[in-house]
């Protein structure tokens, strides 16, 4: 029995069943396509399924603001993946009628869509015969083969294409695609894989050579840049003051509290020393509320501290992207992770 074989096999009997498999509607494969790269099933699936109520085809989603889709998005991360699916749906709209594309080619011409999610929709929506690749493709084919290069190298990049693509079913590329990459989830997993009940075993590279636990070989990235963020919870009347985030960073368009960014921990004094602090806030003094909480994001560790500061609106230079909003319709905002969090446990405390 082949190798697409015996995963085709494995996954009619182990097939989980979501709601996106049920569909060969390639607006809806997207939608979950990209909610699910970097998020686990459990978390993405809630997410799903509030994004397809709120928009059930192409042509809401590209009319919805940017500011709702992001809303909705909120505590997924890599929030570049809400703003680019909105620019896809506007050029769905546009430029194919509002026509979801299903060509392999032609969805590599749209924004947050890679050879991977390209290949998905358009396998799974008309059953075309193009190998996904993601993390778990990886894994299940550099152990099964034994293959060494680093995952995470352009030379292997170009190795596990090919070799995906050879070992593709060519009558049932969908299923085969879904099959693999489940297959990795639950059997072949990064740590403790099923050895004992894989379908592959008795083939396995690395089973038969004790390489399970060093395959696939990934090289290490570069080192995670440390930022220390400074967040000023500023309340007049009822109202408080927010601030967007600028494109080109970190949570670009989401709100947050006025920040100040320094290059290093520092403690109050030094804080309040600082030249933006001075320019906005003047002589107040503000008091620090609970610890400093870590954010770990990719390449990217944030250290943020909150304080509460109350200060003579005479005195305080509001910067043109601050503005003040009511305390209660600050869950309409689009938040990061972090702030949304921190306004949760502190507007309920206070």
């Amino acid at each position: 029995m082949s190798f697409s074989d015996r995963i085709l096999n494995w996954y009619s009997q182990h097939k989980r069943a979501l709601p996106w498999r049920e569909t060969r509607n390639p607006y809806i494969i997207w939608l979950s396509e990209i909610i699910l790269q970097q998020t686990r099933v459990e978390q993405g699936l809630p997410y799903f399924l509030r994004f397809l109520e709120a928009y059930p085809n192409v042509t809401k989603f590209a009319q919805a603001p940017e500011s709702e889709i992001l809303r909705y998005w909120q505590g997924l991360g890599y929030y570049s993946r809400a703003r680019n699916m909105h620019k896809t749906s506007q050029l769905i709209l546009t430029q194919y009628g509002g026509e979801f594309p299903t060509d392999y080619y032609e969805l590599l011409k749209l924004p947050g869509i890679g050879e991977y999610t390209a290949a998905a929709i358009a396998s799974f929506s008309s059953n075309t015969p193009h190998a996904v690749l993601d993390g778990n493709v990886f894994r299940v084919l550099a152990r099964y083969l034994g293959v060494n290069e680093p995952i995470n190298s352009s030379r292997a990049k170009k190795t596990f294409t090919q070799l995906a693509q050879q070992l593709l079913s060519p009558s049932h590329p969908g299923d085969y695609n879904q099959g693999i990459m489940d297959f990795g989830s639950l059997v072949c997993k990064p740590k403790n894989p099923l050895c004992e009940d894989c379908v592959l075993a008795m083939d396995c590279f690395a089973l038969k050579n004790k390489l399970v636990d060093t395959l696939p070989v990934k090289v290490k990235g570069k080192k995670s840049r440390d930022r220390y963020f400074h967040y000023f919870i500023i309340e007049q009347q009822g109202q408080v003051l927010m601030s967007q985030r600028s494109e080109g960073d970190v949570w670009a368009n989401l709100y947050e509290f006025p920040l100040i960014e320094t290059t290093q921990a520092v403690d109050l004094p030094s804080l309040i020393d600082h030249p933006d602090y001075k320019a906005c806030f003047g002589p107040a003094i503000p008091e620090l509320i609970g610890d400093t909480v870590k954010q770990i994001l990719s390449h990217q560790n944030i250290f943020a501290r909150f304080y509460r500061l109350s200060i003579n609106p005479d005195l305080l230079v509001i910067k043109s992207h601050w503005n003040y909003y009511y305390s209660e319709n600050l869950d309409k905002l689009a938040k990061h992770k972090l702030i949304s969090s921190f306004t949760e446990y502190y507007f309920s405390a206070n």
